[in-house]
């Protein structure tokens, strides 16, 4: 299963109303990205602001999400919780729905110890039968995997299959290569770094920003792995500004403006995130040259 995901893995939004999940809304997000040539889908990210929904809404996002792609690419659902026994029943829940894989951020109050984040993990995969993207992103889950334990993990812990590493480093990239023999596929997930990443070996970029600009995006992609260098440096290059744009903006917030920019309904993020000021949308309506 794990060899089914690379490329460029989209991330949408999850639109919300006062009634909770926008379904219609969330299957035209999903549409638009599937009709792109996105190589998979990841609801439930933290784009999709997994951390602000009820049990009841992740659900339902689950459920709508895996409808709206109806089998015709990979299926990666965020199912990262403070506590273990939550993460492992959205893990539970996303597989049961038909997931092809979940991806897991430790996320924690207190610090965790590795033998707590090994034991999170284990308690996932004994519970699930679909593989496990270990993600670390410590600026937002406050808890940092050394590509040490990553690899550790790979090697014991069944089905902890890949990576995703945002945190920017792109040495963090090479040791986890060198450390797995090149075994552990790992997935970009810092946006201005996407270049570096995929020369470095990156199995794929994790990214909100074929939601706004998705065939730029797939020809980087595609200019890297066909040896194209000059062309991949002149398409990052012109994609860096919105890159660097909607990840200082906040995910949800920027990659929902811009959408409604597009004429895409995506409704406002869940408060304490605010919706995109004026200032930051003229900014975005000129990086999309609208």
């Amino acid at each position: 299963m794990a060899a089914q995901l690379y490329g460029v893995i989209g991330y949408p939004v999850t639109p919300l109303n006062d009634g909770g999940i926008d379904t219609a809304a969330l299957t035209t997000v999903i549409e638009r990205l599937v009709a792109a040539g996105v190589h998979a889908v990841a609801p439930l990210g933290s784009t999709g602001e997994l951390a602000y929904l009820t049990e009841d809404e992740f659900d339902t996002c689950v459920d709508a999400s895996i409808a709206a792609v109806a089998g015709r690419l990979p299926v990666l659902v965020g199912v990262s919780d403070l506590t273990t026994a939550r993460t492992v029943r959205r893990a539970r829940y996303a597989a049961q729905a038909g997931a092809d894989a979940v991806m897991v951020a430790p996320v924690s109050y207190w610090k965790l110890s590795e033998r707590e984040i090994t034991t999170h993990f284990s308690a996932v995969s004994d519970a699930v039968d679909v593989d496990i993207v270990a993600y670390n992103n410590p600026a937002t889950s406050g808890v940092d995997m050394s590509p040490e334990l990553l690899v550790g993990m790979f090697e014991n812990i069944e089905h902890v299959t890949m990576v995703k590493e945002s945190t920017g480093d792109l040495t963090r990239m090479l040791r986890i290569a060198k450390l797995s023999d090149g075994r552990l596929p790992f997935f970009n997930g810092s946006n201005p770094l996407v270049l570096d990443a995929l020369r470095a070996g990156a199995a794929g970029w994790c990214t909100a920003a074929p939601n706004l600009r998705a065939q730029p995006c797939l020809d980087l992609y595609s200019a890297v792995t066909t040896g194209e260098l000059n062309t991949a440096q002149v398409l990052y290059d012109d994609l860096k500004p919105l890159l660097e744009f909607i990840v200082a903006g906040g995910l949800a917030t920027t990659v929902k403006a811009g959408l409604e920019l597009l004429g895409v309904p995506a409704g406002e993020p869940r408060r304490p995130l605010l919706p995109l000021d004026e200032a930051g949308r003229a900014e975005l309506r000129r990086l999309l040259s609208l």
